[in-house]
């Protein structure tokens, strides 16, 4: 039975996916995703699937907001909302992100995902063991994002040797990897099955110029437009975050969360002690505390994986470009075509014109040979007859040898 109140108050189904990768579905309301992200209104209608918004991805305070083909996400610094989808490449993302975050091997995950989609038990405080359970409508998540940062920095993170471990990716750029694989894998699968139809199509048209063969060529160029506008969206998208350091500045949210919980205490009671010294004091902590929430964070190591996913995106554009490259030639070899049998036709044209013309010339001679007069001629043997009658035949066949010789002299007739 339908809950009451879904239809009317915006309440919709997202998949809520944990950092430990469990999965559960949550009915939310556009105002608890609001208060649960700190993202504006006009940041959710982006991922609307009534609306169509083109491809983007928007880096904001507390979350990074994602509406990449098939996948509509919000990622904040502990969890993914989702809008869910019955997309075959959405459940494929899903168990790529389930893997990724969990560090499964398919197959011990492959229960799971088929049995459906059910409330997983949150991540166990690691002081006590008991389960953490976020508000939807507070701010804890915070408080669990610092229990967990200090579990880590407690075990430590080098190896037995000493050496230094390589640093993971956080949570949020591991889950924004994940769309961007997954909406590369979709547009890249869709090139794959297009460049499969349209090659054969080509090949098939040059050979067999026929209508059917032209309406399928048509509608592959149709989805390749489409398709070629899409993968220039995403790449445009992804080279636009490269160019801006500040935006790919504001997607490190458990650096900004981390520096945010770790200060916050200390921070205040500095700046409530120089609250009362005066205003060049005032505006002195007011600076710091800008420089605190926005520190100047290195940025190279998500260039370093927008890089990588850009590369890929201008991989498929090219081979896109290639397809496009032979449809305009296999056009060209049409419109050729076209013009060598319209050239045909206007000879034949011409061929027929000069022996209308050459015939009715005989026909002048035998008008004037019916006439009723009296001649010579009409008196004579029967070889004159025949000679007057072969005469004419000669003089139209010479006349017309005359014309065609004339018109390849003059490039009327090719041959």
């Amino acid at each position: 039975m339908r809950r009451k109140g879904v239809g009317t108050t915006g309440v919709k189904s997202w998949m809520v996916v944990s950092e430990t990768g469990h999965a559960r579905l949550e009915d939310v309301g556009k105002h608890s995703i609001m208060r649960r992200t700190g993202l504006p209104a006009r940041d959710l209608r982006v991922l609307d699937p009534v609306l169509s918004y083109p491809s983007s991805i928007l880096g904001r305070e507390r979350a990074i907001v994602v509406n990449l083909e098939h996948v509509k996400a919000i990622i904040t610094a502990s969890e993914v909302l989702l809008i869910n989808s019955s997309n075959p490449f959405f459940l494929s993302f899903l168990q790529d992100l389930h893997i990724r975050l969990s560090n499964l091997n398919p197959s011990s995950m492959s229960n799971d995902m088929d049995g459906g989609y059910e409330e997983k038990p949150l991540a166990n405080d690691s002081r006590n063991g008991s389960p953490v359970r976020i508000p939807e409508d507070s701010d804890a998540d915070f408080l669990v994002r610092a229990d967990s940062l200090k579990s880590s920095a407690e075990t430590g993170t080098g190896t037995g040797t000493g050496t230094p471990a390589p640093k993971p990716l956080p949570f949020e750029f591991k889950v924004l990897e994940a769309c961007i694989e997954s909406a590369c894998r979709c547009l890249e699968s869709e090139t794959s099955t297009l460049e499969v139809e349209a090659y054969p199509a080509l090949d098939e048209l040059t050979s067999q110029l026929s209508t059917l063969n032209l309406e399928r060529v048509r509608q592959i160029k149709s989805r390749l437009v489409a398709l070629s506008g899409r993968v220039q969206k995403v790449a445009d998208e992804l080279e636009h975050l490269l160019d801006d350091d500040n935006d790919m500045a504001e997607m490190y949210l458990t650096d900004k969360l981390n520096a945010r919980l770790c200060d916050q205490t200390s921070l205040k009671e500095g700046y409530n002690s120089e609250f009362e010294d005066n205003d060049q004091s005032d505006e002195s902590n007011s600076e710091k505390y800008d420089r605190f929430l926005c520190p100047k964070l290195d940025v190279e190591e998500l260039e370093m994986l927008l890089e990588a996913y850009f590369e890929q995106t201008n991989g498929i554009l090219q081979r896109l470009t290639s397809l496009s490259e032979y449809v305009d030639d296999t056009e060209d070899y049409i419109n050729i075509m076209l013009d060598d049998k319209q050239n045909e036709l206007l000879q034949a044209a011409i061929i027929f014109d000069t022996i209308n013309m050459i015939l009715n010339a005989g026909i002048v001679v035998v008008g004037l040979f019916g006439m009723n007069i009296q001649i010579d001629l009409f008196n004579g043997q029967p070889r004159q007859f025949w000679a007057t009658t072969g005469g004419t035949f000669g003089g139209c066949l010479l006349l017309f040898l005359v014309c065609l010789w004339w018109g390849k002299k003059r490039y009327f007739l090719s041959h």
